[in-house]
């Protein structure tokens, strides 16, 4: 009978709760926890000694909004970095370390290829058959923007058509698997073994966790790792990649924008300039070789870093961009994060953006959202044109920026207005933009430069804020990181605005300062020691009623005890400091000692004060379910204990819970997905 009983279900009905969630002790086969002690927090750090596996190879991915790549080093040699083979195809006037994050799958939805060759097969298509075809870009920002993102999330194709999220994730993250594995094992001279790779994915440091976890479910698909393997792929963060790849940067290898010092005999007003040129000479040179040396020294900027000193990360990529304070805490130089990662939908694709609205008003809206459906490959065609004259742009130009538009694009226009470009282009009273003979729109560089201004005011806006934080105030250094860093309108709009309170610091490859990063974390997950928990984390429990304190509607009385039901008992703080691999540990007991089922419901909310788990923006993110039938009811004592433990600190979070007389226990990765 008591395990019917268990159920809780004989509770008062009548007033039912308001929130979303039913409260814990009032649904069926939910049984209610109480307390039993007060919590205290263990640091365990040598849990984490034990699990260094031996993994021969460490592969970064660095799955970009615009671009994607990979790059490794053998755990034998790790001052080697090897940058991936070149690959097929390429842009006119974009450099490609990396490959567009673009994916083809045929009529059948089947993958067909990735990057460069997805975009040029694409757009060999026969129109009409294209339609057919499911191309896709620039998809991550989704995992971003969507607010409840779940395993069934859609993506919309360049055709109108619907996919599956996690399946255009899980597709991309195989291809790049197949590539490292095939260049490793050719480098090897013999099959290279999935098992012998330590695989590092990188992640933007504002996405919530549901997208970290969403990845990281895309690469069990993909057969990176499985999920009884898990710590073979680390989740790494963007910003703390690029900034563990600062701390190695030598003086030869960044520009220093600020009019502080002089770099390299330039003085800091030329140094923008001529800084770049020269270093622009120097990545040309050295460009052939895919292999970069770390210096297995601190480097000499980081040698001017004294413990307590703080650093601003900024990380502008095509999607995003991410703000990170890091504190230095030596003697090990390790990091400390200081203000938990800020950021938006800030990057370069806002430039993206801004092109098209232009479009818009040229030629209206209507034509533009119809062409880029009926003509999806010519519509890739004309952005990446803009794509390489964007690049172009600087604050000194004056000499006008000419995009080609695509013979279809002026030939559609022509029957769906029935008058020509050329003459939209009078019409329309845009200043900046003409018409030259030869099939381009030429843009004044004021008019390219206002494509670039909302999304750089918005950057400069978000660091503003971030500076005014008391805890930022004393910066050092402001390490521009990220693809977008190198546009020189966005470095000279970080100078101007912070010139002259910090250092400002541009590694000289930048656009692949995260992946290299994220190989030095894969060979050193420790290096950072303290991260600031994005969010509130506790579970629902029941208290003893207290008259006064408790709001009459979350009264319960069970077997004559009075209970204060959904009250939310905190592990841990939004913005609370937490070391890697801290446990938090909570001990409770059955409100009725008969149950044999018990369920611990975790809950999280970006709020730190949270009363109640029906309070507005709580939400669940993981059950843990303990099953105590079959355990000999003689040895269970009258108080029996369950002892629940959250391990926070890396990127993911693992909770625990233990029955302290049979010693049963169930373990669970918190999970934002399926909620």
């Amino acid at each position: 009978m008591a395990d019917k009983e268990a159920g809780g279900s004989d509770g008062p009905r009548e007033t039912a709760p308001t929130s979303a969630y039913s409260s814990p002790a009032r649904s069926l086969g939910d049984t209610g926890i109480t307390p039993l002690s007060p919590s205290h927090i263990v640091n365990d750090t040598d849990s984490n000694v034990s699990e260094q596996q031996s993994f021969l190879v460490v592969v970064a991915i660095d799955f970009g909004t615009t671009s994607s790549g990979y790059a490794y080093s053998f755990t034998k040699e790790p001052e080697c970095i090897h940058v991936m083979r070149r690959w097929e195809g390429g842009d006119p006037g974009v450099s490609n370390q990396k490959t567009p994050t673009t994916i083809l799958l045929t009529p059948e939805r089947k993958f067909h290829s990735f990057g460069y060759a997805a975009r040029d097969f694409y757009h060999d298509l026969d129109p009409n058959e294209a339609k057919q075809w499911l191309y896709l870009e620039k998809f991550k920002m989704k995992l971003h923007t969507t607010g409840d993102l779940t395993m069934d999330t859609d993506l919309t194709a360049a055709n109108g058509k619907k996919v599956k999220a996690l399946e255009i994730f899980a597709y991309a993250l195989q291809y790049f698997k197949e590539q490292a594995l095939k260049e490793l094992s050719d480098q090897a001279g013999s099959e290279f073994e999935n098992s012998d790779v330590r695989w590092v994915i990188t992640v933007p440091a504002i996405w919530k966790q549901p997208a970290k976890q969403f990845m990281r479910q895309a690469a069990y698909q993909a057969g990176l790792v499985s999920p009884e393997n898990s710590e073979q792929l680390i989740i790494a963060l963007e910003p703390e990649a690029a900034s563990i790849y600062c701390r190695k940067l030598r003086l030869h290898q960044m520009i220093e924008l600020s009019s502080k010092a002089a770099v390299n005999g330039y003085s800091g007003s030329d140094t923008v300039g001529a800084g770049f040129t020269q270093a622009k000479e120097h990545i040309r040179r050295n460009r052939q070789s895919r292999t970069f040396l770390v210096e297995n020294v601190i480097g000499e900027i980081w040698s001017e870093l004294e413990e307590g000193d703080k650093y601003v990360v900024v990380d502008s990529g095509g999607g995003t961009v991410d703000l990170t304070v890091h504190q230095i805490r030596l003697p090990e130089g390790h990091l400390k994060e200081l203000y938990k990662a800020t950021g938006g939908p800030y990057g370069s694709l806002g430039v993206d953006y801004e092109f098209e609205k232009l479009l818009y008003k040229i030629f209206g809206e209507d034509f533009i959202e119809q062409f880029k459906i009926k003509r999806p490959a010519a519509w890739v065609d004309l952005m990446i044109a803009f794509e390489s004259r964007k690049r172009a742009a600087a604050p000194d130009r004056t000499n006008p920026l000419n995009i080609t538009l695509p013979f279809s694009f002026i030939d559609y226009y022509k029957k769906f207005r029935g008058h020509s470009v050329e003459h939209a282009l009078r019409k329309s009273n845009v200043d900046f933009v003409k018409w030259s003979s030869q099939g381009m729109l030429r843009m004044s560089p004021d008019a390219m430069n206002a494509l670039f201004k909302p999304t750089i005011d918005s950057i400069i806006e978000h660091l503003r804020d971030l500076f005014q934080k008391p805890e930022v105030s004393t910066v050092k250094f402001l390490f521009l990181v990220g693809g977008f860093a190198e546009a020189p309108l966005l470095q000279q709009a970080v100078q101007a605005a912070f010139g002259d309170q910090c250092r400002i610091i541009i590694p000289q490859d930048v656009g692949l300062t995260i992946l290299k990063g994220a190989v030095l974390f894969g060979l050193d997950p420790a290096v950072i020691k303290v991260r600031r928990s994005p969010l509130t984390y506790g579970v629902g429990v029941l208290n003893r009623y207290v008259e006064g304190k408790h709001p009459p509607e979350k009264l319960l009385v069970k077997d004559g005890t009075r209970w204060c039901t959904d009250v939310f008992d905190k592990f841990i703080s939004a913005d609370q400091s937490v070391a890697l691999g801290e446990l938090v540990k909570r001990s409770y007991t059955p409100a009725k000692p008969s149950q044999l089922v018990i369920v611990i419901n975790i809950y999280s909310s970006e709020h730190d004060n949270v009363s109640f788990i029906t309070d507005p923006g709580v939400k669940k993110c993981g059950t843990l379910r303990l099953d105590l039938t079959g355990t000999s009811g003689t040895a269970v004592p009258a108080r029996r204990e369950i002892q629940t433990l959250m391990q926070f600190g890396d990127t993911e979070i693992k909770a625990t819970a233990i029955d302290i007389a049979t010693s049963k226990s169930v373990k669970v990765g918190i999970d934002f997905l399926n909620y």
